[in-house]
């Protein structure tokens, strides 16, 4: 990887392969648009606030432009971590108006405190992607990375932050975290989570307006009934103080890719502990304990891939279930290192298979082509996106899968250039869905002609 220079936090472009220079200065030119001061923006209309899971990809390909601002990128996300060490999934901006976006803060009432007053958050979390992510803004330049302290700072915050995972939200007492509402998966919309939505009254439609329909086309958004059904679970939680041991959670599914996620980041956070003269060794441990309670908790060998449970489901001895439905989130776990060959080998004929179809439609759906479930348009129920396909080709070149891992790569490079850096695309025609100038887009894009460049 080239070496980047301290940049004293201004912006700087790195040079590119001829081939895919053109598509590297827009995706810069993207990331730099959507920053807003101390973060960068998914996007500037719908989503006008500091998401998450988003902030860690985006800093993974902010990092290939300026490794100090995405590594500031990573540090405003956890100024606003809560005390039990929760990551909320949106962290509010304050000069955007409080009603551009729903739910806003005034809905959630939720925040920490910060050097100028009160932050404003979200209420739940998102996947943990962010040791991963600051291992790999650390390795951009780790003498200037150690120097500043900037993972002796982050340590502390992303050791809390898996602590609460594995802490309170193990609901199942599995050694699994488990999600509380559908938006923690990330994956919003996605058919896994249309039984357990079932149980939930949705709340009164009166008692919200939905901004999203403002900006995107309702057939690429989620239903009202699931809408309605989100607030509702969004309310109960707030309405007990979002404490994990006061709410029933009506809806709580252990869900493999923000396990896959949490098992490869406790092996980055390792890594990161022996950087900083700290015993890699709890960290590694409880990798392997995640890994072990994933293969035996949601790995399916019959269908080939990894199943949500849902822990509120009544199976026929009266336990919980595995969710039938079979989503790109049970393929997310090749992110991990060290499974057992069968179990890779089982995972990749799954992805080339009639159900993925890796290498035949465009990226990897997010849902099961032949399933009862799958809409090419609709948010998360079968278009491809493209921090799904970044996930999946970093897990493909880690098992040797070098020619799926080279194919994939070019189709997620061609899809951003085509589409404009779309948020998502129709698997069959290519078509970009939702959001242009994405910015995640943008940042796995310029990860990816970095690669190359490698």
């Amino acid at each position: 990887m080239p070496r980047t220079p301290n940049d004293r936090g201004k912006p700087w472009i790195a040079a590119a392969p001829d081939s895919w220079g053109r598509l590297h200065r827009v995706a810069a030119w993207v990331l730099l648009g959507n920053w807003a001061g101390g973060s960068t923006v998914p996007s500037r209309t719908l989503y006008p606030h500091q998401w998450s899971w988003d902030s860690a990809f985006i800093a993974i390909g902010l990092r290939h432009l300026s490794p100090r601002r995405a590594g500031r990128e990573l540090e405003t996300l956890f100024a606003a971590q809560w005390a039990d060490g929760r990551v909320p999934h949106i962290v509010f901006n304050d000069s955007v108006p409080a009603d551009a976006y729903f739910p806003g803060p005034d809905f959630w009432q939720a925040g920490v405190p910060g050097e100028a007053g009160l932050i404003n958050t979200s209420g739940i979390i998102q996947p943990p992607v962010h040791a991963l992510a600051a291992w790999e803004v650390h390795r951009t330049d780790p003498n200037d990375s150690l120097d500043r302290g900037f993972l002796h700072r982050l340590y502390p915050r992303l050791a809390a932050w898996h602590d609460y995972l594995l802490g309170p939200r193990d609901l199942g007492g599995s050694g699994l975290a488990s999600i509380v509402h559908p938006w923690e998966s990330g994956m919003d919309n996605s058919p896994c989570w249309d039984s357990p939505l079932a149980r939930i009254a949705p709340a009164d439609p009166g008692s919200y307006e939905r901004r999203d329909l403002t900006h995107s086309d309702a057939a690429d958004r989620p239903t009202d009934l699931d809408y309605g059904r989100y607030v509702r679970l969004c309310t109960d939680y707030r309405d007990h103080d979002y404490d994990d041991a006061r709410t029933e959670h009506a809806f709580a599914v252990e869900d493999p890719c923000l396990n896959g996620l949490l098992a490869a980041s406790e092996y980055a956070l390792a890594d990161i502990a022996a950087a900083i003269g700290k015993d890699p060794g709890f960290h590694r441990a409880r990798a392997q304990a995640i890994t072990a309670a994933l293969l035996e908790r949601l790995y399916d060998p019959e269908s080939g891939l990894f199943r949500c449970r849902d822990l509120r489901a009544d199976g026929a001895d009266g336990s919980d279930a595995l969710i039938g439905e079979g989503s790109v989130a049970g393929l997310v776990p090749l992110i991990v290192p060290d499974l057992p060959e069968p179990v890779v080998r089982s995972l990749l004929d799954t992805l080339r298979g009639d159900n993925f179809a890796l290498g035949r439609v465009h990226m990897v759906p997010s849902y099961d082509l032949t399933g009862p479930a799958f809409d090419p348009a609709r948010y998360w129920r079968g278009p491809s996106w493209f921090n799904v396909g970044w996930l999946l080709h970093r897990g493909l070149r880690s098992y040797g899968a070098t020619l799926d891992a080279k194919l994939l790569r070019e189709d997620l490079l061609e899809a951003a250039g085509r589409t404009g850096f779309a948020e998502y695309v129709d698997p069959h025609t290519g078509d970009g869905r939702g959001i242009r100038s994405f910015s995640w887009t943008a940042a796995t894009a310029l990860d990816l002609i970095a690669e190359g460049a490698d």
